[in-house]
């Protein structure tokens, strides 16, 4: 069989991979930016691209973490903000959402997916 077996995995996925991004996010901002609650304009505006990027995602429900994507969909200049986010945040999302952070290494093992309709070459 090729179906998932629980058709509702994949909605789960993305909204873990929306949880995910956000916690790094927020963890980010509050370290470097010392904000407290609401994130500053900054990191607002890198989430907001960055939660557009994942509903636009043409690999969704079934998509691979980011840095096993076959396709870079982020600009150049937040694609280098993001990847600065998830840098600095590694150690402390381990500590902060164990959970949500050994999913997420789970799905990394997933590996890349291809895209249907590029063919094979």
């Amino acid at each position: 069989m090729t179906q998932d077996i629980d058709p509702g995995a994949g909605e789960r996925r993305m909204k873990r991979e929306r949880r995910t991004i956000e916690a790094m996010i927020a963890l980010y901002c509050r370290r470097r930016h010392g904000t407290k609650g609401a994130l500053c304009g900054d990191c607002q505006e890198l989430l907001g691209y960055a939660l557009q990027r994942l509903a636009h995602c043409p690999f969704a429900p079934q998509k691979p973490t980011c840095a096993r994507c076959p396709v870079h969909c982020y600009r150049p200049e937040m694609r280098r903000r993001i990847v600065e986010v998830m840098r600095r945040t590694r150690k402390l999302m381990f500590l902060r959402h164990p959970i949500l952070t050994f999913r997420h290494l789970l799905d990394a093992l997933g590996g890349p997916t291809k895209r249907a309709d590029r063919g094979s070459g």
